[in-house]
């Protein structure tokens, strides 16, 4: 998705004023990132980035971003990536990493869509935690070029972590922002990072860590999957990708809980025109099916849930929801849950 003409039009080196956006990822880089600029009388605004390739960890990475935000008191504005995001992803430009992770895409993608709220909150500079050399695809001195010119955000970006290790931005240069103040930190370590927060007595932030499935290599399958056979997938289908084991059948998408809070997930996901599932007889996973739903169908969806239960007795019947509730008998059928599992799927 490209700028818009109004935004990519905006010249904000020439309106340098002491308001910044700083993305806010909630972990402690970029919370000290936030903090240098903060400490120079700059006023801050976060931004952060929610999606659906973030795991399981996703609220309470996004819970740490807002009482970060808190502590160092400055209003943070979330923002979904959307299905603008997905379709970024499934031709990137530059690449994948070793699984669907665009990483450089993905990095411009941010940074065009920070610069629409750059433009909207009057902020005339950029603030990340990026530090040369922590990530191979996104941090490398000639990517991190590569990334700013592409996003339209050349001179525009601070990178108050190792400012001293490239060249001066516009904030720098017109004495927005005082260099000598900003850090020249290089590598994988965060030892300095961790004397920093300790210094600062920021207590705010989540620990390093991964958190983006697209680089996880059995997700990364399930996507591509989901991509071949439903060229008009809904983010519904991927928020589906998270949870459960994944089938398919007679054109149907068999998604079963794995234990109680999947189930949960699924039932929350949930919503016309997929069909819930979920046996009225016996304790067991539930389902949620996408697809041509009859008789044969619901069968094989049954016995696949029935089998997951290690239930042995049948007939039984099955809840459906569809936006009403309905009763099924299923009776037993060989079905080999194997035969139907997407590739990938646990």
């Amino acid at each position: 998705m490209g700028l818009n003409k109004k935004v990519q039009d905006i010249d904000f080196s020439s309106m340098m004023n002491k308001k910044a956006l700083s993305l806010l990822s909630g972990g402690l880089d970029s919370v000290i990132a936030a903090k240098l600029i903060l400490d120079q009388g700059i006023e801050v605004v976060g931004l952060h980035f929610v999606s659906s390739f973030c795991d399981s960890k996703r609220k309470e990475r996004d819970n740490v971003v807002v009482r970060s935000a808190s502590e160092l008191g400055i209003r943070v504005l979330i923002r979904d990536k959307g299905p603008g995001y997905v379709q970024v992803l499934t031709k990137p430009k530059h690449g994948y990493g070793k699984n669907m992770n665009p990483c450089i895409d993905c990095r411009i993608y941010m940074l065009q869509e920070a610069r629409r709220v750059m433009e909207a909150e009057g902020a005339s500079f950029l603030v990340t935690g990026e530090v040369v050399g922590q990530r191979p695809m996104s941090q490398m001195r000639d990517t991190i070029r590569l990334i700013e010119r592409e996003s339209g955000l050349t001179g525009l970006i601070v990178r108050p972590l190792s400012a001293k290790l490239l060249a001066p931005s516009e904030a720098e240069s017109q004495g927005i922002v005082d260099r000598s103040q900003l850090l020249d930190i290089a590598g994988r370590s965060r030892k300095a990072q961790y004397e920093l927060v300790e210094r600062y007595g920021l207590k705010e932030f989540s620990k390093p860590a991964g958190g983006c499935l697209l680089t996880d290599p059995i997700y990364a399958r399930k996507l591509r999957e989901l991509l071949r056979v439903e060229p008009e997938y809904t983010m519904t289908d991927i928020d589906l990708l998270k949870y459960g084991r994944h089938f398919r059948f007679c054109g149907v998408k068999l998604v079963v809980g794995r234990d109680k809070d999947e189930n949960e997930a699924l039932y929350k996901l949930w919503s016309p025109p997929y069909l819930f599932a979920r046996s009225a007889d016996f304790k067991g996973p539930s389902a949620v099916l996408k697809g041509p739903v009859d008789d044969n169908t619901i069968a094989i969806a049954g016995n696949i849930i029935s089998f997951f239960a290690k239930n042995e007795v049948f007939p039984f019947s099955l809840e459906c929801f569809d936006g009403r509730t309905t009763y099924r008998s299923i009776p037993r059928i060989p079905v080999d849950p194997d035969k139907f599992k997407v590739k990938g799927s646990l």
